[in-house]
């Protein structure tokens, strides 16, 4: 693994400095496959109960089994007020063919697991770029479940006490676990977004998306 440079820390860190860095992660994101990036300010983040009420209504299979799901992750109150905190994030969108992600056959055969983990990995390495750059509070969320992603077929170790998290440099919170309404931001970036499910029309859909956001400064 390729060693890291610090930068050192600066609380009064000037705004250009952090905008430079931030048009850098959006081009770091996309070097290593997103499908778009934006930086967006933590204001534009959308937070709702509904969205994280979502996975207990009907209940996700999910949910419960793995620490970054509810009712482990954190809860929507939790992230807004987190977020009054943060001034920036990095927006990321990974296009997957809607194949791979929506019909009867990606579910059963869980095509779109490899896109999953592609958005853990851009989301973990920006993480880990701002870290060492001196944002050292950066936070990242992914999409879909860490549980499905790294762990299918074992318990979560994080849920049992004196055990971490296997893969803790990779799992991540979705953005809908805490709250993110990610399908309205992604309609307000102007990406286009559309409901994803067994039963649709693979003709009448054009792409799936994965979103990704990691929270800077």
């Amino acid at each position: 693994m390729e060693a890291k440079i610090p930068r050192k820390i600066d609380p009064l860190r000037d705004d250009d400095t952090c905008r430079a860095d931030l048009a850098r992660y959006r081009l770091l994101a996309i070097e290593m496959g997103a499908s778009d990036a934006k930086i967006i300010q933590s204001d534009q983040v959308i937070v709702e109960n509904r969205v994280r009420g979502k996975c207990s209504v009907p209940k996700c299979p999910f949910y419960g089994l793995s620490l970054n799901c509810p009712p482990h992750s954190p809860s929507a109150e939790e992230t807004r007020i987190m977020l009054k905190e943060y001034k920036y994030g990095v927006f990321v969108r990974l296009i997957v063919p809607s194949d791979q992600i929506a019909g009867e056959r990606a579910f059963e055969e869980d095509s779109m697991r490899p896109f999953r983990k592609k958005i853990q990995d851009i989301v973990s390495k920006l993480e880990s770029a701002a870290f060492y750059d001196g944002y050292h509070l950066a936070m990242g969320f992914a999409a879909g479940t860490c549980k499905r992603s790294f762990c299918p077929d074992i318990e979560c170790s994080a849920l049992t006490p004196g055990k971490g998290c296997r893969f803790p440099l990779w799992a991540r919170p979705s953005m809908e676990s805490v709250g993110m309404n990610v399908y309205t931001m992604a309609a307000k970036a102007g990406w286009e977004i559309y409901p994803i499910g067994k039963n649709v029309s693979l003709k009448e859909l054009p792409h799936g998306n994965y979103m990704g956001l990691v929270l800077i400064y």
